[in-house]
């Protein structure tokens, strides 16, 4: 009979305090920021940190995952070295990294996660990584359920990761040279400037303006959990939420939703099955819609259909509560099915797009709002969001779930007293014999001892049934509470220890290899930055490799490859809409400080790339 294929909901961690979250609201595996050299430096964590986390997700065999994702230069391989020795040594179970350079040093067992940063969007691709040694494959942002289940099928073995919700860049990842050209700041080392959320106008060839002061290339945030039974279909096995910069709150409410939808997923289909152990009980209802984000979008899933673009803002809308009603002196009253509370922030995008919010000093009714300090003039039927839910918030600043490890009791006894043995829903078992006098009890035990057995609160452990206690007796002993609960607390620490004693982490044995790459020649696409990817890449038939963009910018340089078209957002796109564009090409991005950037148009590859204009 065919395994069922274990589902990895992998989940984003600032810091400690977001990894534990991250746990503690159902994730599979965390993926955190190594002390340095990961593709965001603005959230580094210290070895401590990292060690404490892995210690306490074991318990529960979830996997940490360390983002080691930047490119190298030649004087850092050494120190890449040493830091790879001290994160397999803390307990790291995976490295996700980008420079092809790390396959050369020296590595202890650990295995090397390809990062999006390689830009992994093709069967060949993905095929020659596996090949390689990677042991998993993150996918483009771009891809759609057709191309993840042509790269599955060509490589059906090979774990395929794939980004469900957060937010987006706008370029293929790893391809994105902007920041760096523009202000020094290297995407590909952790700098990123956030170029693609900056306004700008749009002009034609004869300088005519299109559109002026827009967000043209910020997009829309993912969502995809309506969609996750499609992508296990699809052949993904790790679904991963973007986030390494978000807070806790954030971690807590995406996971738990993403968590809840995955549970009810694999009670209709046990060919898929959770990837740790432990379930989750919450003390709020998950909602999306109430954490950060842009608006939504499925991003390519099944296409292009949609407009991903987010022209008007790039900050949170948060949910949408309704339009505005009526103004009048004092309150704004509100058209809408949803309440708001005291303390909540609205906003709303005033007659020139441009995003305008508020504070909620107190609330009449659910809906008449009486706004903090000098009062917004707003357009009647103006829509209005809710992008800070201070009820919301305040539930998720406290502990929000337990995450408990079922475990079954049976009390039996011996001739000098009695055995107490605990095993859990992994198999482990531990087994404890203590003397105690037999005495028969003047009322009957079994309620006593189901209710002190039953007390799990503050160890990883939970009973979740009556017929979970199994009382083997042959008689009713009494049996004084103090002493079954000294029991429980030694068989329960005895439990888990067990279970970090066997805690298996994966062992990856890197043997060099020379299988052909899918190209012979990398230009500064190919990020390749230090002697040892270069060896790399040589050693698997690439006859010319170019140094990467940080060393040696190309003038005229696509610094953007995008699925994001302009064209298709305005209407214009003569494939897909049949549409025709008023204005003559090329067009140009023109940035608030002066800067051009020339547009280009691929429409038989369905892309729109991002040139720099060095005239």
């Amino acid at each position: 009979m065919k395994s069922a294929k274990r589902i990895e909901l992998l989940a984003p961690a600032k810091n400690l305090e977001c990894g534990l979250a991250a746990v503690d609201h159902g994730a599979d595996a965390v993926y955190i920021g190594a002390p340095k050299y990961g593709a965001r430096a603005a959230a580094p964590n210290s070895l401590d940190d990292i060690r404490r986390l892995a210690d306490y997700a074991h318990q529960y065999n979830v996997r940490i995952y360390v983002a080691l994702n930047t490119i190298l230069s030649d004087r850092e391989l050494a120190e890449t070295e040493r830091l790879i020795d001290e994160l397999y040594r803390i307990g790291t179970d995976a490295l996700i990294v980008q420079d092809m350079g790390i396959t050369r040093l020296s590595l202890p067992p650990i295995p090397l996660h390809a990062s999006t940063q390689m830009d992994n969007r093709t069967p060949e691709k993905v095929c020659f990584l596996a090949r390689a040694g990677f042991r998993q494959v993150v996918l483009a942002r771009e891809l759609s359920l057709n191309e993840i289940s042509r790269i599955h099928s060509a490589c059906p073995d090979v774990p395929l990761e794939v980004f469900v919700h957060g937010a987006l860049c706008v370029s293929y990842s790893g391809q994105c040279y902007a920041s760096q050209a523009c202000f020094g700041r290297s995407a590909n080392r952790g700098e990123c400037a956030q170029f693609c959320r900056l306004p700008f106008d749009l002009v034609d060839a004869d300088g005519k303006a299109i559109l002026l002061g827009k967000h043209l290339l910020s997009l829309k945030d993912m969502n995809r959990l309506d969609q996750l039974e499609a992508l296990l279909d699809a052949g993904a096995t790790s679904l991963k939420i973007e986030g390494r910069l978000k807070d806790a709150s954030y971690v807590k409410n995406v996971t738990a939703a993403y968590r809840q939808r995955l549970d009810g997923i694999f009670a209709r289909r046990p060919e898929y099955v959770h990837a740790s152990s432990g379930s989750c009980t919450y003390t709020f209802t998950p909602r999306v819609e109430k954490s950060f984000n842009r608006g939504f979008t499925t991003y390519f899933l099944d296409g292009r259909d949609e407009d991903v673009s987010s022209f008007h803002t790039p900050k949170s809308l948060g949910e949408a509560m309704g339009t505005v009603k009526e103004q009048r002196a004092g309150y704004i009253s509100v058209a809408g099915v949803k309440p708001f509370h005291n303390g909540d922030g609205a906003c709303y995008l005033d007659s020139e797009g441009k995003l305008q919010g508020f504070r909620i000093n107190r609330v009449e009714g659910g809906n008449k709002l009486y706004p903090a300090g000098k009062v917004p003039r707003i357009a009647p039927r103006t829509p209005l969001f809710r992008n800070f839910d201070q009820d919301f918030e305040h539930l998720l600043s406290r502990p929000s779930a337990r995450r408990a490890i079922a475990l079954q009791w049976e009390l039996a006894e011996h001739p000098r007293g009695f055995t107490l043995t605990a095993d859990d829903e992994d198999g482990n078992r531990v087994s404890l014999p203590f003397d105690h006098p037999k005495e028969i009890a003047r009322t009957p035990q079994t309620a006593n001892i189901r209710a002190t057995l039953s007390k799990l609160g503050g160890t990883p452990f939970a009973v979740n049934r009556d017929e979970d206690i199994c009382i083997n007796l042959s008689g009713n002993w009494f049996l004084p509470a103090s002493a079954l609960t000294e029991w429980r607390r030694q068989v329960v620490d005895r439990l888990t220890r067990a279970r970090r004693i066997n805690y298996r982490r994966e062992i990856a044995v890197w043997r060099p290899s020379s299988h052909p790459y899918p190209a012979q020649g990398l230009t500064y696409l190919g990020n390749v930055m230090n002697r040892q990817a270069r060896a790399f890449y040589l050693g698997h038939g690439v006859h010319d490799v170019a140094p990467a963009y940080e060393q040696q910018p190309v003038p005229g340089a696509v610094l953007m490859t995008c699925r994001h078209c302009l064209r298709y957002s305005l209407g214009w796109c003569p494939t897909r809409q049949g549409g025709h564009s008023p204005y003559r090409e090329p067009y140009t991005l023109v940035s608030a400080d002066g800067r051009r950037f020339r547009l280009s148009f691929d429409c038989k590859n369905c892309l729109m790339k991002v040139h720099a204009n060095d005239e």
